[in-house]
């Protein structure tokens, strides 16, 4: 099974948001529907890149990363498109 580390971006408002599945497109589906508290006032989320793991502890551990100041510096230096 695979594991994704992910950052959406809210079209809408400048607000990224980052999360950890094993279903990628299901997730987005359900931030999109308003099903997630913290992403709901900020509706409708794209997908601005994802990392994909073979391990649930490795994902999160990166999603971990990801939310602290090293790793959100890191989000905004990261060329746009780009997928791991």
């Amino acid at each position: 099974m695979k594991y994704y580390v992910y950052v959406l971006r809210s079209i809408n408002f400048e607000r990224n948001y980052i999360g950890f599945t094993n279903n990628l497109s299901k997730r987005l589906r359900q931030h999109n529907a308003g099903k997630t508290k913290s992403t709901k006032p900020y509706l409708p989320w794209a997908i601005l890149f994802f990392e994909s793991f073979s391990t649930k502890k490795e994902a999160l551990e990166r999603e971990k990363f990801l939310k602290t100041g090293k790793g959100r510096e890191y989000i905004k230096k990261r060329p746009r498109g780009a997928t791991e």
